[in-house]
């Protein structure tokens, strides 16, 4: 039987899943008691007579599951699910902090969009609202703030807009390097 609440050796993994199979399999997975995620934003797609808004996947192909690698048969049978995601052929988990910081910016009710993986710019931690605490990457569009969250081993990002009264800088650039910013709390 399948523990509904994970144990110490459950990990976040993304399985690579069949092409427009993300909602089929994440309620597979729930169906079977595993912690699913496939978070999606609204989209609009122009017809010839009109134009529909639809929930299509922030990260297409990807869904987001909590299990114990040592009991992978039942997720890698389950439909729809291709692989687990890693190098080479071993399965690599993803970052519990950064699934966390996607399930807050999914349950946040802000506008969330698929955003190209970034490399550059400021590391940032929203200090109030419904995204308190979560961190990101901080830019500019469109004369919008926007909180890029990332999930390093999809090489994925997502963005989500943020008021500017609500950002601080993770770190601060001295003379001799960055150094996490002086009211941050460190745990």
């Amino acid at each position: 039987m399948i523990p509904t609440v994970p144990d110490a050796t459950s990990q976040w993994f993304a399985l690579y899943v069949k092409s427009r199979f993300e909602r089929v399999t994440e309620q597979c997975l729930t169906g079977k008691g595993y912690e699913a995620f496939s978070p999606v934003y609204p989209s609009k797609r122009k017809r010839s007579d009109r134009t529909k808004v639809i929930e299509a996947p922030l990260f297409p192909g990807y869904v987001f599951c909590r299990f114990d690698l040592q009991r992978r048969l039942p997720i890698l049978t389950t439909p729809g699910v291709v692989q687990i995601v890693g190098a080479g052929s071993q399965p690599e988990p993803v970052s519990l902090v950064e699934i966390q910081t996607l399930q807050s910016v999914a349950a946040s009710g802000r506008s969330v969009e698929p955003w190209p993986m970034l490399r550059q710019g400021q590391r940032v931690m929203i200090e109030s609202g419904p995204l308190a605490g979560t961190e990101g990457i901080l830019v500019t569009v469109k004369n919008h703030l926007r909180l890029i969250v990332t999930i390093t081993l999809l090489q994925r990002s997502v963005a989500v807009e943020v008021d500017s009264d609500s950002v601080r800088p993770l770190f601060v650039q001295r003379a001799d390097g960055p150094v996490r910013h002086p009211l941050q709390a460190v745990s």
